[in-house]
């Protein structure tokens, strides 16, 4: 499984529509508006990394609304599960 976060500069007007449209796009589970420089957070969790090209180039780039985008492909994601295993006796 690969996992990436999409950091996405939006038309202000046009953020809560994006939003909506994110999610519906397979392999996106979870957007978050956030404060700062970017203003959407896409999570993508897919098999390949091709996916990410195709989802973040094929779909995400074409939305009416999005500026910029830059997209964090993760070598390793940690949960609590997991780090609380690393400790564990």
């Amino acid at each position: 499984m690969v996992s990436a976060v999409v950091l996405i500069e939006a038309e202000a007007d046009k953020i809560q529509d994006l939003a909506q449209q994110l999610v519906e796009i397979e392999g996106v589970p979870e957007v978050f508006s956030v404060a700062g420089r970017y203003d959407l957070v896409a999570i993508l969790r897919v098999r390949e990394n091709q996916d990410v090209a195709d989802i973040v180039s094929g779909k995400i780039r074409h939305l009416d609304g999005i500026a910029r985008t830059e997209t964090l492909i993760a070598f390793r994601v940690y949960s609590r599960d997991e780090i609380e295993g690393m400790f564990a006796p």
